[in-house]
């Protein structure tokens, strides 16, 4: 199957209007900051049109800058959402409820469906969130894996 990249520009505004008239929508992750639980340029995602957001919810935001983020609701005051990616250590972005475009309904990973709503997944995100401070030694064993694994995958000797 041929693969097209599409400027993230072009493709997130159509993806906004997508779920804003209530269709879901799956596409393909680029970036680590959701690492461990979603690789990108390997894992798709699942978007359903965002009802009744939660703590720990996956969202797809339209910040005010501009920019769009795939990363998890870490606090919910009122209207005001703030959010991280499960990869980051420090950088969080804030923006409002009307601001999210949609949720993560499932996580495509390695040929499996994974609902990212289920208690274990939740209770998985929960603990990452608490163990920020070593969060920094976690990530920098699970990239070295990852990417020696990609390096073996890709050589040809």
């Amino acid at each position: 199957m041929q693969r097209l990249n599409i400027p993230n520009e072009i493709l997130l505004p159509e993806i906004e209007k997508l779920l804003a008239s209530g269709t879901c929508v799956t596409l393909r992750t680029k970036g680590n900051s959701m690492l461990p639980f979603i690789v990108g340029d390997r894992d798709c995602v699942t978007l359903e049109p965002a009802d009744n957001l939660r703590l720990k919810d996956i969202v797809l935001a339209h910040l005010p800058n501009g920019h769009f983020v795939l990363h998890r609701i870490i606090h919910i005051k009122g209207e005001y959402i703030t959010l991280m990616g499960d990869g980051n250590l420090s950088g969080k972005e804030y923006c409002l409820a009307k601001d999210i475009c949609g949720k993560v309904r499932t996580i495509r990973k390695k040929g499996k469906n994974i609902d990212p709503n289920t208690k274990a997944e939740r209770l998985k995100a929960a603990v990452w969130l608490k163990i920020l401070p070593v969060r920094r030694y976690l990530l920098a064993i699970y990239r070295r894996i990852y990417l020696r694994n990609i390096k073996f995958l890709n050589d040809p000797g």
